[in-house]
């Protein structure tokens, strides 16, 4: 566990580094995804729905602001909708301006959470959206969620009843134009699925916001166990086409998420649990404190050796390994006993020769001896 919280530190500290890049990045293969699954499942315009438009659009979208995105995935909708038939086209437009309303009155500067459920359902995981709205945001974020279950369900609307559409001359406009809204208005499966999107999202929301120890594990899985009970009851009671192992899968995907996103922004120590309580003048305040969970990531010194130095390091170490050669050949030799027995008497007669001429100095017999006879 311990290793795991090391590795969270270093990607905190590296997204704090590198923040903008990893933005741009992520923003770039969320507009891959968003217009490869667009011009996938309703490709009708060749042109728009080529690979070179899909790179294209995502590459110029990741120098935008997010809410470029969503509008140029939206005109791209609509282009393969009207490449198939004018009435579609129409009614889609309508719907995407009613969701936009709301979207921008309850959840403005978010846009991504519009793209993060069509891009889920379109990958077939449909229960992980509830687990990470539930966790990461707040019950309004119910609305950009339903907003895009019912932008996928369009879509696949269009895309099952395609051939009625083309086939539709120009008296027909009025009865496909009708029938398209009806479609819409009367799809069963779209409806449940909106509903068990939003039930999970407020379950999870409501399950997180208690004090109880674990509460992200359990309201991940509650949520993800409420959303697939309602998609399922529905299914069977409907006789939808849901599959099962699929949304199985989904809800088991779900918690492994709301697991992970546990780790990475709710890692605490429930062991460490002090419950306080005190008072004022006014109210009685009873405190939970659940201490967090955090390692000091262990930094590495490195010492870079360069060639001057590993040179100089070299020369010492020679140095040092002839010293002691050098000290023994400078040592004086001993000194014998019968050495010192000559210099003994020499350094005698040395002494009486200057007590001699410091005498006859002070007595002034040399100026005698200067003096001319």
């Amino acid at each position: 566990m311990s290793t795991l919280l090391v590795w969270r530190e270093k990607l905190q500290n590296i997204y704090a580094q590198y923040s903008i890049y990893i933005r741009k990045a992520l923003q770039f293969v969320l507009g891959l995804v968003l217009f490869g699954l667009i011009n996938s499942n309703v490709g009708f315009m060749e042109a728009a729905s080529s690979v070179f438009c899909t790179v294209g659009l995502a590459a110029v979208c990741t120098f935008l602001p997010m809410i470029v995105t969503v509008f140029a995935a939206t005109v791209l909708v609509l282009v393969h909708f009207y490449a198939l038939s004018m009435p579609v086209a129409a009614v889609s437009f309508v719907v995407f301006l009613l969701m936009y309303i709301f979207y921008f009155r309850f959840t403005p500067g978010k846009a991504w959470l519009v793209l993060l459920p069509a891009i889920a359902f379109g990958l077939k995981i449909p229960f992980v959206i509830p687990v990470v709205f539930g966790l990461m945001g707040t019950p309004t974020w119910i609305v950009p969620a339903a907003c895009g279950v019912v932008s996928f369900y369009m879509t696949e609307t269009v895309k099952s009843s395609a051939a009625a559409f083309r086939s539709t001359d120009a008296d027909g406009l009025v009865t496909s134009l009708m029938s398209f809204t009806r479609q819409m208005l009367t799809n069963q499966e779209m409806w449940l699925m909106v509903m068990a999107v939003v039930l999970g999202v407020l379950v999870v929301n409501l399950v997180r916001t208690r004090a109880i120890d674990h509460a992200w594990k359990i309201a991940s899985a509650s949520g993800a166990a409420v959303s697939l009970v309602v998609a399922l009851a529905g299914n069977i009671v409907l006789d939808g086409g849901i599959s099962y192992p699929s949304a199985v899968l989904s809800a088991v995907l779900g918690v492994a998420v709301g697991l992970v996103l546990e780790f990475l922004f709710f890692s605490v120590d429930y062991s460490r649990t002090e419950n306080i309580q005190f008072e004022d003048d006014e109210y009685y305040y009873y405190v939970k404190a659940v201490p967090k969970v955090g390692v000091s990531v262990p930094e590495k010194q490195v010492k870079r050796i360069t060639g001057s130095q590993a040179r100089v390091s070299g020369d010492s170490a020679e140095n040092d390994a002839e010293t002691p050669g050098k000290k023994k050949a400078e040592k004086k030799p001993p000194v014998s006993r019968k050495n010192r027995s000559t210099e003994e008497p020499a350094k005698q007669n040395t002494e009486e020769i200057l007590l001699t001429r410091s005498l006859s100095r002070e007595l002034g017999l040399d100026q005698d001896k200067e003096q001319p006879r």
